[in-house]
């Protein structure tokens, strides 16, 4: 299971203060940037919503039950997000919502200019490692995912920006949102590399660095070799690699160990030193370490949960 980022969620309402009991909504209004926070503390179905400007979503509390024309209705959870197309109207179930068991989602409504200066600034001046897949946004093949470590920061930040009430909290917003805008298609150039580099392998240069690591796991992978097969210099291929998808190689190939290794150890007969090595860790101590860094557990209390559940 994948580890959950989500923003801090923010206090409701009591009951006196709510103007409805269905996506009860709060505005942040600012000149770059549109903050809405919406609860809902009853079940309900098939409710429309549209923002009428592209809208990235981000679940806080509950579970609601996205309608989106196009795709199939999906649950949507905690730590996950949704890009909503300007054009878009939500459709959305409510279905375990209660005074006890609230949603709680925030919006943030982002200006059509603002999102075209941002890409247009990144294509001039930072251009992706391939030339026929420039920098842009998508609302549509790769709208749901799981919100980045980096995403999720940013959406707090913005949070912050829109309750302060300092005199530059605009100028900040201006350089935060534009920050948002760059997480969000690192965030979906991940979901399009790491889980389908093998439709991409030959196209795409970093799909078949990815192609390789995941082939390679267990032996020693070295940003010299990685660079060569990216066909870039070291120094470069580093850079563009986290510019691109938002962490570096390294950190790439840490993240895939930790993955594999948590799924050896929810084998009964696993150890925690075999799963080390199986994984491609060669130090006991690093990888414990590492796992404790990146899990918020050891890997034998991680073991031993995962037995209890």
């Amino acid at each position: 299971m994948p580890s959950v980022h989500l923003p801090a969620a923010l206090p409701l309402h009591p009951a006196a203060q709510l103007s409805t009991l269905v996506e009860n909504r709060t505005v942040y209004s600012l000149d770059a940037f549109e903050l809405n926070v919406f609860e809902t503390h009853q079940r309900a179905h098939r409710v429309p919503l549209s923002m009428g400007s592209l809208v990235l979503t981000t679940m806080l509390r509950g579970k609601k039950v996205m309608h989106l024309a196009g795709r199939p209705a999906f649950e949507y959870l905690p730590g996950e997000s949704v890009i909503v197309g300007e054009d878009q109207t939500m459709v959305i179930d409510f279905p375990e919502a209660d005074e006890a068991h609230p949603t709680q989602c925030l919006a943030v409504a982002i200006p059509t200019d603002t999102i075209r200066q941002t890409i247009d600034l990144l294509n001039e001046e930072h251009p992706r490692a391939e030339e026929h897949l420039p920098w842009h946004l998508d609302a549509a093949d790769h709208a749901h995912f799981q919100n980045t470590p980096e995403l999720t920061g940013t959406l707090e930040r913005l949070v912050q920006l829109s309750r302060d009430t300092g005199r530059i909290k605009d100028v900040l917003a201006n350089f935060t949102i534009q920050e948002m805008l760059v997480r969000l298609m690192q965030t979906q150039a991940r979901n399009l590399i790491f889980h389908n580099y093998q439709q991409h392998a030959t196209s795409h240069r970093f799909a078949h660095v990815v192609q390789y690591i995941k082939q390679h796991l267990t032996e020693q992978l070295t940003v010299e070799k990685l660079s060569e097969l990216a066909c870039m210099s070291k120094a470069t291929f580093f850079r563009v690699f986290k510019r691109e998808l938002g962490l570096t190689p390294i950190e790439y190939i840490i993240q895939e160990r930790l993955a594999e290794a948590k799924r050896l150890l929810r084998h009964p007969l696993s150890s925690v030193a075999d799963v080390c090595f199986r994984a491609g860790f060669n130090n006991t101590a690093y990888f414990q370490k590492l796992f404790k860094q990146y899990e918020g557990v050891t890997p034998g209390l991680y073991k031993k949960q995962y037995a209890a559940s």
